[in-house]
């Protein structure tokens, strides 16, 4: 499992925009200004996060994007599902994989799918709050 530049963006995008003033849209270009993300990145990154539901946006002046819902009430875990699919640390464990011919002797899957459940704990357990500037 390899978290993508996608998903690390969109963190951070995510932590710019809590870190701002709840009621105010932020534009985009100010977003990718402060984390040193590229406008055409942030094209890209906005349309995925806007279609999830996470953020909210607007056109026009004084347009921008904000958060659908507080800080605390969005899990990491939430976050990169969203833009890199399933934490599965190996293809057989991954959403609507075919199952695999060897699971009922496979001796490593019990491993596997151990630590796929600790992977989406932990991340399902850090909020976007907890990443925030204390």
């Amino acid at each position: 499992m390899m978290i993508s530049t996608r998903g690390r963006y969109a963190l951070r995008v995510m932590i710019d925009l809590a870190e701002q003033n709840e009621s105010d849209y932020v534009s985009m270009k100010s977003v990718a200004e402060r984390q040193g993300i590229s406008p055409k990145y942030m094209e890209k990154i906005m349309p995925l996060l806007v279609s999830g539901k996470l953020v909210e946006g607007i056109h026009g002046k004084g347009g921008g994007y904000k958060l659908t819902r507080a800080p605390q009430e969005y899990s990491v875990g939430e976050i990169l599902q969203l833009t890199d699919g399933d934490m599965a640390p190996v293809a057989c464990l991954e959403c609507n994989a075919e199952t695999c011919d060897r699971a009922g002797e496979c001796r490593t899957l019990p491993m596997w799918t151990e630590l796929h459940g600790i992977i989406n704990n932990y991340l399902d357990g850090v909020k976007l709050s907890d990443l925030m500037k204390k």
